[in-house]
């Protein structure tokens, strides 16, 4: 493998091609116009304009960049995650036109792309599983009795859904029509598919995600867990690794239960496998994403392995060379989504001119960005502008020092979740560890920020005001 192709932008398509250039594989970018000037463009060592400003135009243009791969005799692509890696109609044309696809053979993300048909084939694993119906519904009526049967409250969830789109909570019969209704008609704008299940409601759950590498000799490790509670409209901002609410023996049982779902689908390199985990410490499959995940580097601090590379290799054909015996968790990694939006105004995109962008540094502190200062944000993609991440030796120590990591992020032309980030990690219950999925909707509103960010202000000011006079001390001592 001599050159690869991301197919990609931002922070991710740059961790990619660190990775590859580190291998001493080439790289080359793809972009859109509106992306011309974008650091990974800069970084790669080729670079082709695919289209116009609209994803639909450029990023989602499968043919168009297997074509560009072609052109410039590409060996592989690697997609990243978002936009087409999880797409199987691309993967298998990579696959027909003799391009390496850097994740799972297509028909390992048609399985796992569709959630009915992920549980149908882990069903004879004996994986716990949240009770509901194993079909797809539209017609109401049917619907309702089935909801009946399991018990208020229930979940509807779009089928060929992700990222908190097409689903709803109902917490009684009054409500289960309109809510239907509403998760039809929103999984139709966003998948193209109206076609919904049901499940049981599980009331205060912890997200913990699996992450699982394979090769194609049957080798399958698990590399532990990353909690992923911290969540606003179900898409997660805060994730870590390992999360303090596992034990070694549920570890090990998660672990081992992610393993057999990659098992069941034929599985191929980077992967994550959901669970929900209920306050009595039962789990239940959730879903299985093929592809890597956002959150990966809290992953790679505790394992100490470069998640791409392995990737890369699997893909050339090569075996793990890691047995699951050798992986050991070493140490807590917590990240931040640094994303343009206004957390003072529902997390709405916050769109504009980076007039200052700079960036903490210093010892266990990581940025994976995609921005410069001077740079637009693009109304075109998602609002992601970088993943901060820290790490220690204890959990309490990867928190300090990713508050003052975020104190050392200085951004201005936008509003950005950094705030949020802080308020989260200085409050009790993340630092307790006694939280869940709703921890956004219990503790936080926009007039708690704005009077901690009124606060830090009032201090800041009271400081610059005593070096003042402090200076002034010093100028008339020197007369």
């Amino acid at each position: 493998m001599k050159k690869i192709l991301v197919a990609n932008r931002g922070e991710i398509a740059i961790r990619v091609m660190k990775t590859a250039q580190k291998m001493g594989i080439k790289t080359v970018a793809v972009y859109s116009t509106v992306d011309r000037n974008a650091p990974h463009v800069k970084f790669a060592d080729e670079a082709v304009c695919i289209g116009g400003a609209p994803s639909s135009e450029s990023y989602l243009l499968g043919s168009k960049i297997i074509e560009v791969a072609k052109s410039l005799n590409v060996d592989a692509i690697h997609p990243g995650y978002g936009f087409l890696s999880e797409n199987a109609d691309f993967a298998e044309e990579c696959e027909n036109n003799n391009i390496i696809f850097i994740g799972p053979k297509s028909k390992a993300i048609r399985v796992m792309g569709s959630k009915l048909a992920a549980k149908e084939a882990v069903k004879e694993y004996n994986i716990p599983m949240v009770p509901g119906v194993d079909e797809a519904i539209t017609d109401i009526e049917k619907a309702k009795v089935a909801a009946r049967k399991i018990g208020f409250p229930i979940l509807i969830k779009a089928s060929a859904g992700g990222g908190g789109k097409g689903m709803r909570v109902v917490e009684s019969e009054d409500d289960f029509e309109a809510q239907m209704n509403r998760a039809i008609s929103e999984a139709i704008a966003a998948f193209g598919d109206g076609s919904v299940f049901i499940e049981k409601y599980v009331s205060s759950p912890r997200h913990i995600e699996i992450q699982v590498m394979a090769d194609s000799h049957g080798n399958i490790l698990y590399l532990f867990e990353r909690e992923c509670s911290i969540q606003r409209r179900h898409q997660k901002v805060i994730e870590e690794a390992p999360s303090s609410v596992l034990s070694p023996e549920l570890r090990k049982k998660m672990g081992e239960a992610a393993v057999l779902v990659a098992k069941s689908c034929d599985y191929l390199g980077a992967g994550t496998v959901e669970f929900l985990l209920d306050e009595n410490n039962n789990f239940y499959f959730l879903e299985m994403n093929t592809r890597l995940q956002v959150e990966h580097p809290v992953t790679e601090w505790i394992t100490k392995t470069d998640l791409v590379e392995l990737q890369i290799r699997v893909a050339r054909g090569e075996a793990l060379i890691i047995k699951q015996e050798d992986l050991q968790i070493k140490g807590h990694a917590v990240e931040l989504r640094v994303y343009a939006e206004d957390p003072m105004n529902d997390f709405l995109p916050s769109v504009g001119h980076l007039d200052v962008y700079q960036l903490p540094i210093g010892e266990n502190i990581r940025v994976d960005n995609g921005f410069e200062q001077g740079m637009d944000i693009p109304i075109y993609y998602d609002p992601m502008l970088a993943k901060l991440i820290t790490y220690g030796e204890t959990r309490e120590e990867a928190i300090q020092l990713m508050i003052k990591a975020i104190d050392d992020y200085h951004v201005e032309g936008v509003q950005t979740t950094l705030p949020f980030g802080k308020f989260v990690f200085e409050h009790e219950a993340f630092r307790s560890g006694n939280f869940d999925t709703h921890f956004v909707k219990k503790y936080y509103y926009a007039d708690v920020l704005k009077i901690q960010m009124n606060k830090e202000a009032e201090i800041a000011a009271i400081v610059a005001l005593k070096q003042y006079f402090e200076d002034q001390k010093i100028v008339r001592l020197s007369i």
